[in-house]
């Protein structure tokens, strides 16, 4: 059995070398690819910490009225932190708030002094898990228990922000799906006809295998072999690529988005990158051979 599989092996291997020019075209376009697959890969990365900037600075306030009391808004607090959608509560307190305003318009400084006290800027600052989680956490306000002390919420004015930060998430997330698939399918494409001409060509050796009582087996694995090893090395190529260019690329786009090190990300997650790859390749070598000897490689 290990012999045949030697020989199955060597025989795809002599059929891949002699077939330079369509394999060199096949790696060559799944490679391509792979590449573009993979980048989708560290731009989905890319995508969820530019959304998480974003996320984090949106936010839903909650203004009390003038006569709630600190301790009110406290408990408040307490409960809507318990809400599945709510990521965090802040407590901006009247004093901070007064602060804050005046750090912002400077200007109002006279006004303030002239209220005596009597404005009360105290709210809670609400963050969502999601941007989609908004609404839900807008829902709840307006009909918790508490709703009386509470003079207004600014959701409904930040509301066209948020729905935006959702559509162009759920935008690049669909697109990410769509041109992998098209990407997919042309690879498959690609080392289906190359599968195609290399049965065209070899018929002759074929037919003298069947003379000499080959298997089927045996005539076509070979075909199965060249798939597995084409993409193997689109694979392998894309793989030594992508190691200089995460590693050149990554300083630069830490200027764009402080914090992120793409460096890092890629050499954690190396071998997971590199079993997508892997599959990828591979898997659409296989499946494109299975189908192409199926269709053209009568036995």
């Amino acid at each position: 059995m290990f012999t045949s599989l030697e020989r199955i092996i060597r025989s795809g291997w002599i059929t891949f070398k002699r077939q330079a020019g369509f394999t060199v075209a096949t790696i060559f376009i799944m490679a391509i690819t792979i590449s573009l697959i993979t980048s989708l890969f560290l731009f989905q990365k890319i995508t969820k910490f530019s959304i998480s900037l974003l996320q984090d600075k949106v936010d839903v306030s909650v203004y009390f009225k003038d006569t709630s009391l600190e301790q009110d808004i406290l408990e408040i607090k307490e409960q809507i932190a318990k809400i599945p959608e709510v990521k965090s509560v802040e407590y901006v307190s009247n004093e901070e708030a007064k602060k804050r305003l005046l750090e912002k318009y400077p200007e109002l400084t006279e006004s303030l002094r002239e209220t005596q006290g009597m404005l009360n800027l105290a709210s809670l600052n609400i963050k969502a898990g999601q941007a989609d989680q908004y609404a839900a956490i807008a829902n709840f306000l307006e009909k918790a228990p508490f709703k009386n002390l509470i003079q207004k919420t600014d959701y409904y004015q930040r509301k066209l922000v948020i729905e935006k930060i959702f559509s162009v998430t759920s935008a690049i997330n669909h697109t990410g799906v769509v041109l992998s698939l098209i990407l997919v399918i042309i690879a498959f494409l690609v080392a289906f006809n190359q599968i195609r001409l290399a049965i065209s060509n070899s018929k002759e050796e074929i037919f003298i295998q069947r003379l000499v009582g080959a298997s089927n087996w045996f005539i076509r694995g070979p075909f199965l072999i060249q798939g597995v090893i084409s993409g193997f090395f689109a694979a392998l190529i894309t793989l030594l690529i992508f190691i200089p260019l995460v590693y050149f690329l990554s300083p630069k786009m830490e200027v764009f988005f402080p914090g992120l090190n793409l460096f890092s990300y890629f050499a954690g997650n190396f071998f997971l990158i590199f079993l997508i790859q892997i599959l990828i390749g591979i898997g659409v070598g296989v499946i494109s051979s299975i189908i192409a000897i199926r269709k053209y490689l009568e036995l």
